[in-house]
């Protein structure tokens, strides 16, 4: 039987690293891209003792021919590209959370614009017809509810609502071709980093709703279930909250809670979802 092949982007830490653990576990080849050596090879580590092969690639997600490249080392490696899940982002989180207006914030905070739109483009843009040639397959756009929500300011916003329409966009060129694309919001993720903060050391704020946060495995079960379903295409141009594709699929988290749905809270419309039972 032929090996799943996948490429999950901005893989070296955080969500994307533990999507690539998750796919791991249901037997894939993971590419996973980052800038930084040793944590991507530890991250690859993770996902062959996981049960599946993991596949460190250095990558720039600034250097549109460095993009180009590894996709055609999937190709000539894998023969096929089944999912891409588009993580990678540029990320300065302290900044991002600061007080403040927009203009008083380091004017860098713009870059995720570049490298998290934009790279989500390219990304898409090399690896669509390998996953064309691969007779279907699923394009996952990680955004979040600040697509349509006050969150981390203008750039945070403009990045994340640009995802969702470009999922949809993209969705419509590739349908006659059987591969999905879709937008997924994570909730708030129980990171690597920060299961290793004592904590004492973490605002008490933060501590009393940890036990609400997910794992970033989570979204790789839900990631890895929606490729499996014979209905994907169906959900194909859809913004998708992980947490109710959880609950649509019956999964439960790691520590076997249902993660929460923050759709009121964040205030995401109902008309966005519009995929019927």
């Amino acid at each position: 039987m032929t090996q799943s092949v996948a490429v999950v982007t901005g893989a070296s830490r955080g969500l994307g690293r533990g999507i690539a653990r998750a796919l791991g576990r249901c037997g894939f080849t993971v590419y996973l891209t980052g800038r930084n050596a040793s944590e991507l090879e530890a991250a690859a580590a993770e996902v062959n003792a996981a049960g599946g092969c993991g596949v460190s690639v250095v990558c720039d997600h600034r250097d549109d021919a460095a993009v180009t490249a590894m996709f055609e080392r999937v190709r000539q490696e894998g023969g096929r590209l089944d999912v891409l899940v588009n993580n990678a982002t540029a990320v300065y989180p302290a900044e991002l959370s600061a007080p403040g207006p927009f203009w008083e914030k380091p004017l860098h905070l713009v870059d995720m614009i570049d490298v998290g739109l934009r790279s989500s483009y390219v990304a898409a843009y090399a690896a669509a017809p390998l996953m064309i040639a691969t007779g279907g397959g699923l394009m996952v756009h990680i955004s979040f509810y600040g697509a349509v929500s006050y969150f981390h300011g203008p750039a945070y916003g403009a990045a994340k609502a640009g995802t969702d329409k470009m999922a949809f966009d993209m969705a419509e060129d590739l349908r006659p071709h059987n591969v999905a694309s879709v937008s997924l919001w994570p909730g708030f993720i129980l990171s690597d980093l920060i299961k290793a903060v004592p904590p004492e050391q973490l605002p008490p704020e933060l501590v009393a709703r940890l036990p609400t946060f997910e794992t970033p495995e989570f979204s790789g079960m839900v990631i890895e279930r929606l490729w499996q379903d014979p209905q994907r295409m169906q959900w194909s141009g859809e913004t998708l909250i992980g947490a109710e594709m959880g609950q649509r699929f019956g999964l439960k988290d790691l520590d076997g809670k249902a993660p929460l749905s923050y759709r009121t809270s964040m205030g995401a419309p109902e008309q966005r979802f519009l995929c019927s039972d």
